[in-house]
């Protein structure tokens, strides 16, 4: 190995690379949402609350926030939980940087949270 293989995907380019890019997305959704209880409970909280954000007065733009916010939730759990499984492919042991990478991660999806709750609250009581 030269250290600089790169993946054979790679020089997919166009359409050819569109078409592999959004099977491989599907694919990431079906593996989290076999794999990641976190995920399986946030695409729940989805499926409830972005209907719940036509229903909320306000306008475009209040609505546009709430289910951003939503979205943005479940992206950063995606991100946590790629950083995850990375992590536990190179060692199942603990160590300080994997316990670190995991912390990050997870931070990360608690101020997606606090996010979506701090929108949701200030359209609706603010």
């Amino acid at each position: 190995m030269s250290g600089h293989e790169e993946s054979p995907f790679k020089g997919k380019t166009g359409l050819t690379r569109l078409w592999n890019a959004f099977f491989y997305s599907i694919d990431g959704f079906k593996a989290a949402y076999r794999h990641e209880d976190a995920f399986r409970q946030e695409v729940l909280l989805a499926v409830v609350l972005i209907p719940a954000a036509f229903f909320v007065s306000g306008g475009a733009i209040e609505r546009a926030l709430m289910i951003g916010s939503v979205l943005l939730l479940l992206i950063v759990e995606l991100i946590n939980s790629a950083i995850e499984a990375t992590v536990d492919r190179i060692s199942l042991k603990d160590h300080v940087l994997a316990k670190r990478a995991k912390d990050i991660g997870s931070a990360s999806v608690l101020k997606a949270i606090i996010l979506m709750v701090t929108v949701w609250g200030l359209v609706i009581f603010g």
